[in-house]
């Protein structure tokens, strides 16, 4: 996030922009805010500067701006204070407002997965802070360790169970999985291999450097094992698809890794519950030549969806992956965040699974190929179906993503003089989004942001400005769990 000093006299404080007075010297809070910028999307800090009873801010100015910038990098490079400086030179400013007054930007950038978590004090586990639309907060032991989990370049899956043998695991899983990998790929170097030589290769099993012996890894447990064997290792661990079709009924279908009537393990859990999302999908099937094809790109967009889901949960998080199918909708949530960062992972081109050799044992047999750019695909597949976009929406304490599929049609309802104003508006696009953007420094109901562009058609203006920017992680609405609350609004990311 860039500060505009153009727009100082409409800025309010939000959760991408903090302002301090910083009278009498740096403040205390000021690490605690950058250690939450840091570990959430980044963010702006301004010295020099207090807020109204309106939420105006008024600029106070700082004294001796040199000894408090020099106190400020002196600060910031000291590891007893600060665990890591993501600053560079160009991150930090002083400059001039309101006939003499000093201010100090701070740019605050969203901390790369290897040097999180950001702490002060020398202290991780009381040192760490995030953000919210309340402001700062401490992090909990779970969102520390889950950060933790997520800085080595090694795949967290990989970890070697030391506690369990190949013989742990689900049999009838192990050969399915083979059965279609040799269906997939016929005639593959590894196919006439005995099963732990094949584990091995597949990333499900490694030989640990303390007794020799070969033990499935994390990754084999999770897409092999039985579920009372996984949650030994991952407690938290739990997989629930809900199915509502009928809103007179409480569950439709239901699937969960715990009922003890199958084997509760990720690969198992992936079939079944594909097989269930993509059932009454109303799409028309292709045609190749004279042959139908059944899987089409809905069909393979949904598959990949899932498998991102599964690939990217974090499973010593709580609340578990649940998969949810309802009439207008498909929903995906997984525990943990997004490593890539939002806007990253919408733009595509860039692959960094958390769990990756379960992503690699889903490639070997014909799923979630496409690496780095499967939710730029579901997104362009949806479009040309003519069904609403699909939304991320990323959540902390505890961190989860949550990936909604939209299965109802755009509303194709546009007026006259909609498209009038398109053809005239189409030119100046760019214009209108940034003086939106703008306008929502501080948060804006629909509404205003209608009001202020002059557009008449609610549903032209959030079709052709609210969700595209949304999506595209501009705006951010501020109760993202309630997107058609009443008490909406949207403010700038």
């Amino acid at each position: 996030m860039q500060f505009d000093m153009r727009n100082f006299d409409s800025y309010r404080e939000d959760n991408r922009l903090e302002v301090k007075k910083a009278k009498s010297g740096l403040p205390l809070s000021l690490w605690e805010t950058y250690s939450s910028f840091a570990n959430c999307s980044g963010g702006v800090i301004i010295l020099g500067v207090s807020e109204d009873r309106n939420g105006c801010w008024l600029a106070t100015g700082l004294q001796e701006e040199d000894k408090l910038l020099k106190e400020f990098w002196d600060t910031i490079n000291n590891r007893n204070k600060v665990s890591h400086n993501i600053l560079t030179d160009r991150d930090v400013e002083t400059l001039e407002v309101d006939g003499g007054n000093i201010i100090m930007i701070i740019n605050v950038p969203k901390a790369h997965r290897e040097q999180k978590p950001v702490y002060i004090n020398n202290d991780m586990f009381n040192g760490t802070f995030r953000r919210n639309w309340e402001g700062d907060y401490h992090c909990s032991r779970e969102e520390v360790l889950s950060m933790l989990r997520d800085e080595p370049q090694v795949s967290m899956d990989s970890k070697i169970l030391e506690d369990w043998s190949i013989k742990d695991l689900n049999k009838e899983s192990v050969q399915s999985y083979r059965n279609l990998h040799r269906s997939r790929r016929p005639g593959h170097v590894w196919e006439m291999l005995g099963d732990e030589e094949y584990l091995k290769n597949i990333g499900a099993a490694a030989e640990s450097k303390v007794d020799g012996k070969i033990h499935p890894t994390a990754a084999g447990m999770l897409m092999f094992g039985n579920e009372y064997d996984i949650v030994r290792e991952f407690p938290y661990y739990f997989l629930d698809y809900r199915e509502v079709l009928d809103p007179t009924i409480r569950w439709t279908d239901r699937l969960q890794s715990s009922s003890g009537d199958w084997s509760g393990n990720i690969f198992e859990f992936f079939f079944r519950v594909n097989s269930k999302l993509v059932k009454d999908i109303k799409i028309p099937f292709a045609l190749d030549g004279v042959i139908r094809v059944d899987d089409t790109p809905v069909h393979q967009a949904i598959r990949e969806a899932l498998a991102n889901c599964l690939v990217n949960a974090d499973f010593y998080l709580p609340r578990g992956v649940v998969i949810k199918k309802n009439a207008d909708a498909i929903i995906m949530e997984n525990p943990g965040s997004i490593r890539t960062g939002k806007a990253q992972m919408l733009r595509g081109g860039i692959s960094d699974p958390r769990n990756a050799s379960i992503l690699k044992m889903l490639n070997l047999i014909g799923i979630g190929e496409r690496a780095g750019s499967g939710v730029p695909d579901i997104f362009a597949t949806w479009e040309r179906q003519g069904w609403e976009k699909p939304t991320v929406e990323e959540q902390y304490a505890p961190d989860r993503t949550i990936v909604t599929l939209p299965l109802s049609e755009q509303d194709n309802l546009v007026s006259e003089q909609d498209t009038i104003q398109e053809n005239t508006h189409d030119k100046d696009y760019e214009t209108r989004v940034q003086k939106l953007l703008d306008f929502c420094t501080t948060p804006r109901s629909r509404q205003e942001m209608q009001d202020f562009l002059g557009i008449a058609s609610r549903g032209y203006f959030l079709k052709k400005f609210v969700a595209p920017m949304v999506n595209a992680g501009e705006l951010n609405p501020t109760i993202p769990d309630k997107p058609n609350s009443r008490n909406q609004k949207y403010v700038k990311s």
